[in-house]
This record gives structure tokens, sequence and C-alpha cells, in this order.
């Protein structure tokens, strides 16, 4: 059996839609002696990872590094998303000692650049800033080598918990629009395409190296996309990732269309000319693809 077709009977067997996916759209299984020495220490110190929950097509090449990005307070979220398949509903108590686990886990992979996301706890006092916070300062402490890139959610625009977080000046601090603007009530329904530049612009004035994706394929136009990467420099934004929309299951928003690599090739050529440092387009790039190359310096074209 093929691996398209393994994946296509997981799909049925899982509920998410079977439709055939293109070529450029096909991804191996991961395999191999790193991505099951990871799964392991994973599965072991109970961390949440945003490469299973969210279900990243990825998974298998980082993972198979020997990285992975790490989701902390918990694994359900408080917002519900059309595209995302992180499960909604009421979370459970912050754990005091996930901080120290993810920490621990940091170093036992040896990871030298770590990124941390989190679901949204719009039901935490500060959304969860002060877990943000420790949680960098424990990898710091135990890993002072490694680099980190935290994938924020937006504290709901309450900016003195977003300080809380800046003031630990990760050297890339990220938060994705998602959409284009027009869209944005749709696929981010409790979010708010201004809120997160407000958020991006506050953290370049902090003095952090910024970054944002965007995901395509939902309905969006070429124009819009445009847009969307000069609403994200206007805020000198370094970093932009493009990447296609994946459906996670039939409750989730359809896919629109499936953009082919060359449209991908081209909205990369233009972001260049608009000044990103970094700008990592193509089918299956996640947030977090080649996260490690975007703290160090611009590359050489």
């Amino acid at each position: 059996m093929s691996d398209t077709q393994v994946r296509e009977n997981e799909a049925v067997a899982e509920g998410r839609p079977a439709a055939r996916r293109p070529e450029w759209l096909r991804v191996k299984l991961p395999t191999g002696e790193s991505y099951r020495k990871v799964r392991e220490i994973v599965g072991e110190h109970k961390l949440h990872t945003i490469c299973q929950s969210g279900n990243c097509p990825n998974m298998g090449e980082c993972w198979g590094a020997g990285t992975a990005t790490f989701m902390i307070l918990g694994n359900v979220c408080t917002r519900s998303c059309g595209f995302c398949s992180v499960a909604t509903g009421r979370p459970e108590a912050v754990d005091p000692f996930e901080p120290a686990r993810v920490a621990r886990s940091v170093e036992l992979m040896g990871v030298k650049h770590c990124v941390i996301t989190s679901v949204d706890r719009d039901d935490l006092p500060d959304g969860g800033a002060s877990v943000w916070a420790a949680t960098i300062r424990a990898v710091r402490r135990r890993s002072p080598q490694t680099k980190l890139e935290t994938l924020i959610p937006d504290f709901r625009g309450q900016w003195h918990d977003l300080e809380v977080v800046l003031a630990e000046r990760p050297e890339v601090l990220s938060h994705n629009l998602e959409t284009v603007r027009r869209l944005t009530k749709q696929v981010r329904v409790q979010a708010r395409y201004d809120r997160s530049l407000e958020l991006l612009m506050r953290a370049k004035r902090a003095g952090l190296r910024t970054k944002s994706g965007i995901m395509l394929g939902l309905g969006e136009t070429d124009r819009e996309v445009l847009e969307t990467m000069d609403d994200l420099r206007q805020v000198n934004v370094d970093v932009i990732t493009l990447g296609q929309y994946l459906q996670p299951t039939k409750s989730h928003l359809p896919v629109h269309e499936f953009v082919h690599p060359d449209r991908f090739a081209r909205f990369k050529a233009e972001g260049l000319t608009r000044g990103f440092m970094f700008v990592e387009s193509a089918p299956l790039v996640r947030s977090s693809y080649h996260a490690d190359r975007h703290a160090g310096p611009p590359p050489v074209e």
C-alpha cells in the first residue's frame, strides 16, 4: 500500500475528507530512529506538540531531524477557529510543572532552536502570559545556548499581558494573521486582523525580530495576499510564511483551491521585493518550518 493510500484510509477512519490531493501535496509517513526518539521523549514527558495536535505535514521531516514545536498551556483551545484541528472546549487547569518538563525535554533533545506555541487560553486572567514567561525562563536556565521562537496568541489585546512575554526577549516573536483581512471573521472567529497587526507592531517596537504567516487556498485573491504582505511590512515584520490550507475534518472550512507551487514561488519573489528578511512560501510550509534559519542573518540571494 502506498503512502498516499495509507493517508487516505486514515482520513476516512478519522472522519476527515479523503479527496485526492495534487502530487505536490504528497507527504511521506514519518519514520526513522530520530523520529522515534523524539516521539518517545514527547510521550514520556507528557508534552503537547503542535506537530501532533495540528496534524503538521512536516512532522516526519522535523522530528526526523530531532526537532519539534512545543505547545504549552494544554491541548484544548478556548477558541473555535474554522481552520484549526486543535480541540476546542474547556481546558484543564494550568499545570505548574509544564515549564520544567518542556525545558527538560529541550535539553534531552539537544534542541538548538526551540519553537514554543500555545492554545488560546481566554479563560485565564492573563491569557497564560505568566506560563509563557516561566517556560522561556526554564528553557534558558537548562539550555542557555538554545535560541527561542515564541508563536503567541493575541492575549485578547490586553497589551500588559503581551509585555510579560516581550520582557523575556525571545529571539523571534511570531504571531500569525492566518488569512487576509476579508476572510478573518470566517477563519479566525474570535480574532481581529488589526489587533494582530498591532501586536506585531508592539513586538517590533520592543526591538524583537517579528514573524507572521498566512494560509492560502481559503478563497483569497492574489491581490489580497499582496495587500496582506504590505500590511505586515507596514509594521516592519521581518519574516513571513505562506503555505497551503488543508482541511483537518469535514466540520472545518473546506479547501477553496489547491495553490500551485509556481504561484507560491511568485509570492516568495514578491515578498522579498517588499523587504521581508525571510520568505518561506511553498504548499507544505507551516509556521515553524525552517524556523531555525529565521533567528540568523538574512540569506544571500
